[in-house]
């Protein structure tokens, strides 16, 4: 399968069409953002291990029935996907505080979790990825002083 004209390119990967109009060929870059693409970066070889994790995601998937886009692998960097429409869904997933949490909180970066946080925004750089989620939202608002105080304990219901 070769490459034909590029239809898409974002901060982590380009996507090409390619001469069969139901497939395309995504292609992982080493370059690396933060602060909504105003710190630009090269991170060598993150396109290969991006490439190579959605992979391995995309076949437990898949081995667990869930059908994905997933079509072949065809080198370090790029793979051969069924061309859908996305759903424009970032997932970030932290085990220390750091980037946009850090701000969002303003707490220091570098504070490592107990567990894991996952977050979910809509991606859409215009409006600045909102957050979808809260749950994970252990500091609080940091516009709104209520917020930080621990929530008083309530009464137990009889029973």
């Amino acid at each position: 399968m070769e490459k034909k004209e590029q239809l898409y390119e974002g901060k982590a990967k380009k996507v090409y069409a390619t001469e069969d109009p139901n497939l395309v060929i995504v292609s992982y870059k080493d370059d690396a953002t933060a602060f909504d693409g105003a710190k630009k970066g090269t991170i060598v070889g993150k396109g290969v291990i991006n490439n190579q994790m959605t992979n391995r995601l995309m076949a437990k998937m898949e081995k667990a029935g869930i059908p994905t886009h997933f079509v072949e692998e065809l080198s370090e960097r790029d793979t051969l996907v069924k061309k859908v429409s996305i759903v424009p869904l970032e997932v970030i997933i932290r085990n220390i505080s750091a980037g946009h949490f850090a701000s969002r909180y303003g707490v220091e970066e570098g504070i490592v979790f107990d567990a894991p946080t996952i977050e979910f925004s809509y991606k859409n750089d215009e409006l600045g990825d909102p957050l979808l989620n809260s749950y994970h939202d252990q500091f609080g608002d940091p516009t709104d002083d209520a917020a930080a105080q621990p929530a008083a304990p309530q009464p137990a219901e009889n029973q």
